[in-house]
This record gives C-alpha cells, sequence and structure tokens, in this order.
C-alpha cells in the first residue's frame, strides 16, 4: 500500500494546517480480505461503493466516540491533546473508556521495547474488538513497515494536523497512511489538554544528534525549530487562558533554534518577559543533552534563577564512562556533564537536576559500570530514571556485541538500590516553601504541588485550589515526595500591592533593576548572591542597606525642596539674587520713565 505524500489529488503542495481534505482529494486503500486482494480493477473496492457497505451510523462524520491512549514523552502528550482538540472540534466524542468507543486513536513511542510491546497488545485487543484503529507517533513514522501496522490506518507525527481526515477514512472502512510531510504543525490548533493547567509546548522536533541505539531520530528526523514569534505569541494565548505551568518540550531542548539562527537563551529570554509578574504561571524547560547547553551554561543559569522559572533540568547523562559515552556517540565527556551540573549548581540556588542512566550498554565492562555508579554517588541526584539496555532495530547498538542479560539485571538493580538509598529532601521538614498546586494525586486524597525546585509536596485541601499559589510548611519527608500543610494561599493577591504594581514594568532578570521592577525585594535580598531577579511573595520590601540609606537621603533632598519657603531667612544665594535683580531692573525703568515725563512736560 502507498503512503499518502501530500493529499491534494493532482496538484502540488498541501493544505493548510488543520484544513480538512474532502474525499476525493485523498488516495485512500480500501479494506478488502487479503485473500481475495487482486490487481485487477474489477476486483478493487472502490472508495465510493466501500462507503455504501458502511453502517448507517458510521456515516455521518464527527458522530461517533474516540478513545486516546498515548504512550511516551510530554511531547507525545502534546501532540495527543492536539489530536484530541481537532477531533472535538469536529463534533466527535471522547472516552476514557476503550469499551465505548467507536475507534481507537494509539500514539505510540519507540524509545523502550517494554512501550513498543504494549502497543502491540493494544493493537491485538483493539482487533479482537473490531475496533478501528489508527495508530500514530513515532513506531509508524520510524518503522512503517512494521507487521503489527498492518491492516491499520495510521498518521506520522508532523500530519498530527490531518487526525480528522484519517479517523474520518478509517470509520468508512479505508485503510490511511500519511507518514511523509515537511512542514511542522500549527501551534494555534484546537487542543484538549489533559490537565487545564498545564500546556505542553513543543518548541522544536527532531534533534542534531545520532546515538547509536537512539530510534527517536528515525521517526522524529532532523532538527526542525519553530520561530521564536511563534512560541512566544503561543505563551501569550494559553496564560490567557488560565495555564498555570507551561512545559518546554522537544526532543533535545538545547539544540533548538539552530537551524533557524537563533539559540536557547533566545528564546527563553523572550518568553519569560511574557509570563506575569505575580509568579501565578511558571515555565518548565525540558530535557537537554549536555552538548549544547555547555556554551551557554551562565545564560541559562540566569534564566533559570528567574522567579517565574523552576530551578529544575532534566540533563541525561546515559553513563559515566567516556567509553560506553563514545559507543553511544552521545557527544560529550563524563567530565563535561560534571561541568554542567557543577555549573548550574553553583549560579543556581536550590538547582535540582534529573538524569537518566543505561545499564548494559554493549561493550560496558565491569570498570565503565563502576565510573556510573561513582557518578551518581558523588551526585546524589534526587530523580535518576534507571533502565536496561534494549537494542531497537535498525539502530547500530542492535548490532553491537551485547552485554549478558543477566549481568544487564544485576548492574541495573544494583544501581536502582545505589539511589534508592538517598534521602535527597532530608532537612526540608519544618521549612515554608512557595508552591504551586496543580493536579490530584493519584491517591485521591492529596493534592500536588511543586515548589521552585520541582520538588513535589503533597498537600490537602479541596479541589478549587487547583490552579493556585500557596506557602507551604514542610511537615515529613519522603523518599520521592514530601508532604506539607498549606499555610497562606496566593489566590487572591493583596489588591493594593497589585494596583500599586500595576505602573511597574515586568519582572526583569538583572538584579540591578530590582527597585524599579513589578516584585517584591524581599526575595532579592535572599538570593542577592546569585544576582538572581527579584522574587514576587506580597510581603513588604526589604532592600539592600545601602540602597536603602541612599535612597532615604533622596527622599529627604526631594521633601525639603517640596517645603514652603515661609521666611527670607530659607532662601538660598540665587533666590535673593534673583529678587535683587527684578528690584534693581523695577527701579530701573521707574527712573527712565520720570527722566522721560520730565523732559516731555519741559518742552511743552
Amino acid at each position: 500500500m502507498e503512503d499518502i505524500e501530500d493529499l491534494l489529488a493532482g496538484g502540488a503542495g498541501g493544505a493548510p494546517p488543520g484544513f480538512r481534505l474532502p474525499l476525493n482529494a485523498v488516495r485512500i486503500n480500501p479494506k478488502t480480505n487479503k485473500s481475495k486482494r487482486s490487481s485487477s480493477k474489477q476486483d478493487e473496492i472502490t472508495a465510493s461503493n466501500r462507503d455504501s457497505l458502511a453502517p448507517p451510523s458510521l456515516k455521518i462524520p464527527g458522530t461517533q466516540t474516540i478513545y486516546i491512549k498515548t504512550f511516551g514523552c510530554s511531547h507525545n502528550q502534546s501532540d495527543s491533546e492536539y489530536m484530541a482538540g481537532q477531533l472535538t472540534a469536529f463534533g466527535y466524542a471522547l472516552t476514557e473508556v476503550p469499551e465505548d468507543a467507536d475507534l481507537w486513536l494509539i500514539n505510540t513511542c519507540t524509545v523502550k521495547s517494554p512501550s513498543q510491546s504494549a502497543m502491540s497488545t493494544l493493537i491485538t485487543r483493539g482487533r479482537s474488538g473490531k475496533k478501528p484503529l489508527v495508530i500514530a507517533g513515532c513506531v509508524p513514522q520510524g518503522s512503517r513497515d512494521l507487521k503489527e501496522l498492518e491492516g491499520v490506518s495510521v498518521v506520522g507525527v508532523q500530519q498530527i494536523d490531518r487526525v480528522v481526515e484519517i479517523v474520518e477514512e478509517t470509520l468508512k472502512g479505508h485503510e490511511v497512511r500519511l507518514l511523509t510531510r515537511k512542514t511542522l504543525p500549527a501551534l494555534d490548533l484546537p487542543k484538549v489538554r489533559r490537565n487545564n493547567f498545564i500546556e505542553i509546548l513543543p518548541i522544536n522536533v527532531g534533534c542534531l544528534g545520532a546515538c547509536t541505539y537512539c530510534k527517536t531520530k528515525h521517526a522524529r528526523g532532523h532538527l526542525g525549530s519553530y520561530t521564536v514569534d511563534s512560541l512566544v505569541e503561543r505563551v501569550r494565548t494559553v496564560i490567557s487562558e488560565g495555564v498555570k505551568e507551561i512545559w518546554l518540550s522537544s526532543e533535545d531542548t538545547g539544540a533548538y533554534g539552530r537551524d533557524i539562527g537563533v539559540n536557547l537563551p533566545i528564546l527563553l529570554n523572550a518568553i519569560v518577559k511574557e509570563l506575569p509578574s505575580d509568579q501565578s504561571t511558571m515555565l518548565r524547560i525540558g530535557m537537554t543533552n549536555p552538548p549544547f547547553i555547555l556554551e551557554h551554561l551562565n545564560e541559562i543559569a540566569a534564566v533559570l534563577r528567574h522567579p517565574c522559572v523552576y530551578t529544575f533540568l532534566h540533563v541525561p547523562v546515559q553513563s559515566g564512562s567516556d567509553s560506553v559515552l563514545t559507543a553511544m556517540n552521545r557527544e560529550y565527556t563524563a567530565s563535561e556533564f560534571r561541568t554542567v551540573v557543577d555549573t548550574l549548581t553553583e549560579l543556581v540556588p536550590g538547582m535540582q537536576i534529573a538524569t537518566d542512566i543505561i545499564c548494559g550498554f554493549p561493550g560496558e565492562t565491569d570498570e565503565d559500570f563502576s565510573q556510573t555508579v561513582e557518578l551518581i554517588k558523588d551526585y546524589k541526584f534526587p530523580q535518576v530514571h534507571i533502565s536496561q539496555f534494549y537494542p531497537r532495530p535498525g539502530t547500530p547498538a542492535a548490532k553491537m556485541k551485547k552485554v549478558h542479560s543477566k549481568i544487564v539485571k544485576q548492574r541495573s538493580r544494583e544501581l536502582t538500590s545505589v539511589f534508592e538509598a538517598f534521602a535527597p529532601y532530608t532537612g526540608m521538614e519544618g521549612k515554608e516553601e512557595r508552591i504551586w498546586i496543580t493536579e490530584v494525586a493519584t491517591d485521591g486524597i492529596h493534592l500536588v504541588g511543586h515548589t521552585k525546585g520541582y520538588i513535589q509536596v503533597l498537600v490537602t485541601g479541596p479541589e478549587s485550589m487547583l490552579g493556585t499559589s500557596a506557602m507551604a510548611r514542610i511537615t515529613s519527608v519522603g523518599r520521592w515526595s514530601v508532604f506539607g500543610e498549606v499555610i497562606e494561599t496566593f489566590s487572591s493577591a493583596n489588591r493594593e500591592t497589585q494596583a500599586r504594581d500595576e505602573t511597574k514594568p515586568p519582572c526583569s532578570s538583572d538584579v540591578t533593576s530590582c527597585e524599579t521592577c513589578n516584585c517584591s525585594a524581599e526575595s532579592c535580598g535572599e538570593k542577592e548572591r546569585s544576582g538572581e531577579a527579584c522574587n514576587i511573595s506580597g510581603n513588604i520590601s526589604r532592600q539592600d542597606q545601602n540602597m536603602s540609606d541612599l535612597k532615604k537621603e533622596e527622599k529627604e533632598m526631594m521633601m525639603q525642596e517640596l517645603k514652603p519657603k515661609s521666611s527670607v531667612a530659607n532662601w538660598g544665594f540665587i533666590d535673593k539674587a534673583l529678587v535683587c535683580g527684578v528690584l534693581v531692573s523695577s527701579l530701573t525703568i521707574l527712573v527712565l520713565f520720570i527722566s522721560i515725563a520730565s523732559r516731555v512736560l519741559l518742552r511743552q
């Protein structure tokens, strides 16, 4: 079966993003029984004939119910939200109960074998339930000839703006494939967020790397970045819609913009200018590999210090051994990774870094693994994602000599034990932290908030607190999160403070502008050593003592100048000179007038 390349029949180009093409503009293959397929024209069921065979309830587009299942990363989740938005905009209903759906849309991930296996299981389940299937995401894009994809419709990662067409034709019984396109989907497509308070914003697709184990590059392709202007406009839009967290997402955030002549710091500085100065909306920077942020560490640190940006970054290292990193083609050394961590930790107070490790990569020796363990012990990262090596078909690493599976599992267990022995949140009891509350915990009892360092804080309270910020006192700590009690909420800010701040400019990332930006200077004093931008707390401002003295003197001078001059004794030299000048001038004019008048009288 052929792919639908660009769906305008008989013409070049394609439809605008989100535009739905009519049936006669789409090349499709009607589903037929494989045993009856023939190259003969009379055996081929045409689109119009196949339509007549569809059940009456499925003839009217937009009246069916869709079940969407998403595997993988936040970028995939954003893609699913965009597809859900387009489908609901066209009239389709969404359900979380698979059995209630007329069609299943499965958004897949190809990073690890388990997620792809779960996809295969779900496809088998759908087929047995006679559910029309549309498979999206990285698996069909990177492995289009996969056996599991036979007989189902597929939509590629850059074709999510055509999902309505694919669903409509699949419901009619057609098998449709749409995998090739060179333009990025628009950012302003309709979107149904899984969490109303969180916007997952893709800033680019693909990457510049060529890791030997990675299948994602096959699916997402080479780097393609959205423009700064389009991303800033999207940020403005979602803030106006009530979003409280913006997650920047991509396959490698650090590589952003290198294909269009800009870089990540340029984008980040443009975005933080749009964030509300009351810290009601926070920014989370997505996963970035070490090579592309090494040259921008100081600029990245300055953005992370901004009061509206979480001081958290996910930087995968994958191994502590340079020989393994070379075999992975990761394009950095363990020492360079340490430079990233050391620099950010030094420049950003409260910095939290998460990382990834692959255990048992082909050729990994006991010494290589011990270097990885040493790296993790040195930094005691609060979050480490540990996975065993899974060979992905079509990747160079799949052809390398593998480490015995027993050893791989043993190393994975050992590293997990090392990591789980850490107690990263010890000492937080009794501290007061500002948190941003965005979701309900899986236990259904607690609400989930995050500190500025993106530490998870579980608190109790009504769901009306979702989307608000609060001060919480930490009552106890666990291995993966901490517990707290809310002592003050920021949902209703001090109106007097807000009115006063309206005349001030937005928060600046420059600490020297603290006294004039729309912030409280309380946390400026706290973060002064790092040069962090002023933090907003709604409390009474506290400036540096020298600056306070200077301002006091200036204020006294202004008040002195504004005081009424009640006596000649309070006049200055210039005041007296001016008065004398006026008097002399007046007398001179009077004398001249008398002189002229006298001459006139004498002549008469």
